[in-house]
């Protein structure tokens, strides 16, 4: 693996993972940003749908990002 790949496929999973994050984001408010949010449950909340889809993108995206990121430390040094 060249070091070029790697930095090129880090960039490109980086760049999805914060559009990602981005998208989930735009349905939570303004009042979840510190802490907030609204207080009409006290539960955890079920995701379902395109809400699922992008939670376990995010999961999967970050397990990828930290995987080329520890091949990069390790063939480039």
């Amino acid at each position: 693996m060249s070091s070029a790949f790697l930095n090129i496929a880090m960039i490109i999973v980086s760049i999805v993972l914060i559009a990602i994050i981005i998208f989930q984001g735009r349905g939570a408010g303004l009042g979840g940003l510190g802490g907030g949010g609204d207080f009409s449950g006290g539960g955890a909340r079920v995701r379902r749908g395109i809400e699922r889809l992008l939670f376990n993108l995010t999961i999967g995206l970050s397990v990828v990002f930290l995987v080329l990121a520890v091949l990069n430390v390790i063939f480039v040094g």
